[in-house]
């Protein structure tokens, strides 16, 4: 099972037999002095053991489940943040690591553990990585109305300044980059007004964004993927030819700072 460009691999050897640059039991000494191994204990001991393969640019690793079956961390748990921890370093991208080799050499608990991690990283590759995709939007008021940016790529049309959120990015972090990126302007007073999720809102894939309300100042410049960028009134609106839902996004806002209830209220 190859999750960007790393193998996961499923053993029955111990971490110590499995052949790789280094073994990681999911046991730190310290925690293990004060009680029984927890989910977060293992979590960490792992987590730990991992981020020291990568400072030492290892390209193959272990990870050996020597506390499953023992106390709350049955096969299936120590299976699942095993599989958890692997495909987040290999999803990040960033070290040599091309072999991770979750091991369990318990006869009697491998066959759900081996089943446990395939069905996992199945999920992922086949199911997970398919979206639902974050994407986020801003409502950038300035003096001279709200911020519209012209599209070069399809789906064609003005749009509210947005776009997909990074790996590792807050939703916050997400709008304020493609803000500046799309229109030059630092966002002010940013609050969340609302997230659309509707599968047919973007006619390329299914994605769920969370539309922010902000003030800037200075005059917006177009970047980007922005063919252009113009500000507009609310008499203008109809006159627009707008991208996914940003039409009903700002009928909603206008909406509500009319002290109306915004038609998302009756139809979400």
């Amino acid at each position: 099972m190859i999750v960007r460009g790393v193998e996961i691999e499923v053993s029955r050897l111990s971490a110590a037999d499995a052949g790789t640059e280094m073994a990681i039991e999911g046991t730190d000494p310290a925690a293990a002095s004060r009680g029984p191994a927890t989910e977060q204990t293992v979590r960490d001991a792992f987590a730990r053991g991992l981020l020291e393969a990568q400072v030492r640019h290892f390209t193959s690793v272990a990870l050996g489940a020597a506390e499953a079956g023992r106390g709350e961390l049955t096969f299936i748990a120590a299976a699942k943040i095993m599989v958890q921890e692997a495909i987040r370093v290999a999803r990040d991208g960033a070290s040599a690591l091309r072999r991770i080799v979750l091991c369990c050499p318990d006869e009697d608990g491998f066959d759900v553990f081996s089943r446990t991690v395939t069905g996992y990283v199945s999920h992922f590759l086949n199911v997970l990585l398919w979206g639902p995709f974050s994407t986020v939007d801003a409502i950038i008021e300035v003096s001279s109305g709200i911020v519209l940016v012209q599209r070069k790529n399809p789906p064609l049309g003005f749009a509210l300044p947005g776009g997909f959120v990074d790996y590792g990015e807050s939703l916050e972090q997400a709008v304020c980059r493609e803000a500046k990126e799309e229109t030059s302007l630092d966002l002010l007073d940013l609050e969340q007004f609302h997230t659309y999720s509707e599968p047919g809102r973007d006619p390329r894939f299914h994605t769920i964004t969370t539309v922010f309300t902000a003030r800037a100042e200075g005059t917006p410049r177009a970047g980007d993927d922005a063919a252009s960028i113009r500000t507009i009134t609310a008499s203008e609106i109809p006159d627009v030819r707008f991208a996914f839902d940003h039409r009903r996004v700002l009928d909603d806002y206008l909406a509500r700072k009319a002290g109306r209830t915004p038609a998302r209220g009756r139809r979400d």
